[in-house]
């Protein structure tokens, strides 16, 4: 039996990935001296846009993935971290994951008032 809805376990699912981008994230500004290191980034929120555009209505099997980032260029030591682009992601992962706070709150509050439950 499962305890949790399809809405519930997305927004989990969403917390979970911005939880693991905020340890990647972490973990590019640890290794910016590291020669030869290539940036990590947590790519979720693309792959689940992009299987709603295939018109799937099973996103339950779509997990976070961690990948290396090829895009930005790196500098003569084979590094590609930017502490700037690392900081701004930190940043607008924080907004994200209190934005999925948010509405999982919302999705609580709506079951507790619709099974009778005072606060």
């Amino acid at each position: 039996m499962e305890l949790q809805g399809p809405q519930e376990g997305l927004l989990l699912r969403l917390m979970d990935a911005a939880g693991k981008r905020s340890r990647v994230l972490a973990n590019n500004l640890a290794n910016q001296n590291t020669p030869g290191y290539r940036r990590q980034v947590v790519r979720f929120e693309e792959l689940l846009g992009a299987a709603l555009e295939r018109g799937e209505n099973d996103l339950s099997a779509i997990q976070p993935a961690v990948v290396s980032d090829f895009d930005t260029k790196s500098r003569t030591d084979g590094n590609n971290v930017v502490p700037e682009l690392e900081k701004s992601a930190s940043q607008e992962n924080r907004v994200l994951a209190e934005s999925y706070l948010t509405l999982l709150e919302g999705h609580y509050r709506m079951l507790r008032d619709a099974i009778g439950l005072q606060r």
